[in-house]
């Protein structure tokens, strides 16, 4: 992999990554752009003891252009885009209208090839490593900011999840904060470690799903189940063997695996409702320990936890969606159509050829 950072013209940061060491990356971004100004700010909520960012400039972000104006397919002639050059690997940027900067965190827009037609299920094992290296680079770069405490790389697909872009990218989330979804991991790996004498919750639930029936998917480092109580229709989380706290921890046997068994996973999600369906909306979520001190959770540290890949869709049968209403809008208490069960098994059926 061979990394190039280079400026846009408002002063973001952008960088290549490249799969051939000699490629040169000098393109200069043409565009008229002012420094970008933002109002991210995070509030606190007393009451909840979480946070909150107020990010009111979003408000005027691109939303569903046309495919000849992407900002995010790279720069073809006069038609200027995010991308100043005329092709791409894969390429990282400073997010244009971000919902943390600053002291409050940083975000980023993550490209994970220059077609637009085509999606991460779509990409080689090549392309799909280089994408899991970018990620990892990311991570320990944005670990090393002052302001940030937690690092959050995800990909959103599909226009029911709220999708504005079409093109296949991610995002990166650079938090001040743990959050929420973690500090509950966090506490009830506390909790565990306490009253069982040391042992650790995600080793103790990976075993127990190891042995179970809800297994999709299995190789020698990784292995992809659904959760014994899953939150979504279909949601299927992705394991390594070997417990590390984040992306930094897997070794090269787990990197070169990561692809054979995350692609197969995407193509099983695009046949859960038959041929002819539209593919399928997902949310994919990397859940890494935090970088920050866990005074907080008391006998816990950051090599207790295990880094994992959260993959779930909000669709739960064919031209049906699973809304979030009134129990888990209001009470943050999900209510599941599927049997975990009866998901595994259908996720099994589906095996891609």
């Amino acid at each position: 992999m061979k990394k190039t950072s280079t400026r846009l013209a408002d002063g973001r940061e952008l960088i290549y990554y490249d799969l051939r060491d000699d490629t040169v990356r000098d393109a200069v971004d043409r565009r008229p752009l002012e420094r970008t100004v933002t109002t991210s700010e995070v509030r606190r909520d007393p009451l909840l003891g979480d946070s909150v960012a107020i990010a009111s400039h979003r408000q005027g972000r691109t939303y569903h252009p046309p495919k000849d104006e992407c900002p995010l397919c790279p720069t073809q002639g006069e038609r200027l885009s995010e991308i100043p050059d005329s092709s791409y690997d894969a390429v990282v940027f400073e997010n244009r209208f971000p919902s943390l900067a600053g002291d409050s965190g940083r975000c980023e827009v993550v490209c994970f090839t220059s077609d637009h037609n085509s999606s991460f299920a779509d990409l080689t094992e090549e392309q799909a490593r280089l994408v899991l290296d970018a990620w990892t680079d990311r991570t320990s770069e944005l670990s090393h900011l002052p302001s940030v405490e937690q690092v959050f790389c995800f990909e959103n697909r599909g226009a029911e999840i709220g999708v504005t872009l079409g093109h296949p990218h991610g995002q990166i989330y650079a938090y001040p904060f743990t959050t929420p979804r973690t500090a509950l991991m966090l506490r009830s790996l506390a909790a565990h470690k306490d009253a069982t004498g040391g042992e650790n919750l995600f080793d103790a639930v990976l075993e127990s799903e190891l042995a179970g029936e809800r297994v999709v998917l299995e190789g020698e480092h990784w292995v992809a189940f659904v959760p014994y109580a899953a939150h979504w229709p279909y949601e299927v989380h992705l394991y390594p063997k070997r417990r590390v706290p984040d992306l930094l921890g897997l070794d090269e046997e787990a990197r070169t695996e990561f692809p054979q068994v995350y692609l197969e996973l995407l193509k099983r999600f695009d046949r859960i409702f038959g041929e002819g369906e539209p593919p399928t909306p997902y949310i994919a979520a990397w859940h890494q320990a935090p970088f920050g001190a866990l005074e907080d959770f008391e006998g816990v540290n950051r090599d207790d936890f295990a880094l994992h890949l959260e993959l779930f869709t909000i669709r739960r049968t064919s031209g049906k969606l699973k809304f979030l209403a009134g129990s888990e809008s209001g009470m943050n208490v999900f209510i599941n159509d599927i049997r975990p069960e009866a998901a595994a098994q259908r996720l099994r059926e589906v095996a891609s050829s």
